[in-house]
């Protein structure tokens, strides 16, 4: 029995931390996107543009024209022939990258906003964070490459009109 009375007096005398409910927001740094759902789903937004310009590489590069390369490269060209498809090129090489470039940005880059001198109110500091994920910026880089491929094919297809 004493050692349950002594272990109530212990419990009863022990100090209780001290909590700022304020300090909270200061520690925890969010980020607006999961890095990992963000990865996963940039590769699916890579995926149909790198292959299509894996199918353009071995059609026109190796002279592949026959076989799984030839056909899908038929019908993308087909596509692109047809009414109404003419928007197929820029959603395929301009917009799908962008959108894992955004996504996977959103995905590392934690933004949070403090205050600095508790006796000025109108003072905050504003903090971006960017974590290192392998993937993410993998991805984002290949979806740079894509649109700097699309960018400049349109522009060397233009000045080539123009002439």
């Amino acid at each position: 029995m004493e050692d349950k009375d002594e272990f109530l007096k212990k419990m009863e005398n022990l100090q209780l931390p001290e909590i700022d409910p304020r300090e909270h927001p200061k520690m925890v740094k969010m980020a607006i996107m999961n890095a990992e759902r963000s990865a996963a789903f940039g590769v699916w937004l890579i995926v149909v543009p790198c292959y299509f310009l894996l199918c353009v590489l071995m059609y026109y590069g190796f002279h592949i024209k026959a076989g799984w390369f030839g056909s899908m490269f038929a019908l993308i060209t087909g596509l692109e022939k047809t009414r109404g498809m003419d928007f197929l090129a820029p959603v395929l090489f301009f917009l799908l990258p962008l959108v894992c470039i955004i996504i996977n940005i959103l995905g590392i880059t934690h933004i949070s906003s403090q205050k600095i001198d508790p006796i000025r109110n109108k003072v905050r500091e504003f903090n971006i964070t960017l974590r290192i994920k392998l993937w993410n910026i993998v991805l984002i880089l290949i979806s740079l490459a894509i649109l700097f491929a699309f960018i400049s094919f349109v522009m060397t297809e233009s000045i080539s009109i123009k002439n």
